[in-house]
């Protein structure tokens, strides 16, 4: 098994311990949710502030072994099963390092939630569209409309720019930091027009596509 296979169990089994280990140390009410301006919003049980993580990866863990070998297309997966499995790596570790700051500000340890979790989210972005970019067409990952699972020409055209976009996308997000008070609305309007424009290009090459 390669290296970047096991990573994901690897932070499986650190996510558990470290919830064990701080377990004691958490206030009864956790605070689990913070604003655009980086400001705890939410807060739920000790227990489920430590534990709904690590439970959750084990369930994304499980959904991500099922989902190639269920696909129609599973020999296609295949092809691109390298880069899946760093962005399957990559995932796990930006749940890990959103647990670890949860935990860090329950310990009274202040900082800019903000600032620390717009790069993570940089390079999130940057391993979708690195991802997106080199998957062939298949029904589980990528950018999924039912025109790029109509033609595998609209699929190629489209993530060849999603590829483009997202990568895009990660480097506006840690150029918000610049602006620290709309960084994480930078970061989500970024997102969302990239993906709304994605779909309708996915629709306009297949007119053309069909046109031929």
């Amino acid at each position: 098994m390669k290296i970047i296979k096991i990573v994901p169990l690897l932070i499986i089994v650190a996510s558990f311990a470290v919830g064990i280990y701080f377990y004691p140390q958490m206030p009864d009410q956790v605070a689990s949710h913070w604003n655009t301006q980086g400001q705890v919003n939410g807060y739920m049980s000790k227990f489920w502030g430590m534990f709904l993580m690590p439970l959750l990866s084990v369930f994304m863990y499980l959904l991500f072994l099922i989902i190639p070998e269920l696909d129609p297309k599973a020999e296609n997966i295949k092809k691109f099963r390298g880069n899946f499995d760093n962005f399957i790596a990559t995932i796990f570790a930006f749940f890990f390092y959103i647990f670890i700051l949860t935990i860090l500000w329950n310990l009274d340890i202040r900082f800019n939630f903000t600032a620390f979790i717009v790069p993570a989210f940089a390079a999130l972005f940057y391993m979708i569209g690195t991802l997106v970019e080199k998957a062939e067409p298949n029904w589980s990952i990528g950018i999924r409309t039912p025109w790029t699972l109509s033609n595998e020409n609209v699929w190629r055209v489209t993530h060849a720019l999603g590829g483009k976009l997202f990568r895009l996308v990660a480097i506006i997000s840690l150029s918000s930091l610049l602006v620290p008070k709309y960084s994480f609305w930078v970061v989500i309007i970024s997102v969302i027009s990239s993906t709304l424009y994605l779909l309708v290009h996915s629709y306009f090459s297949y007119r053309k596509e069909i046109k031929k």
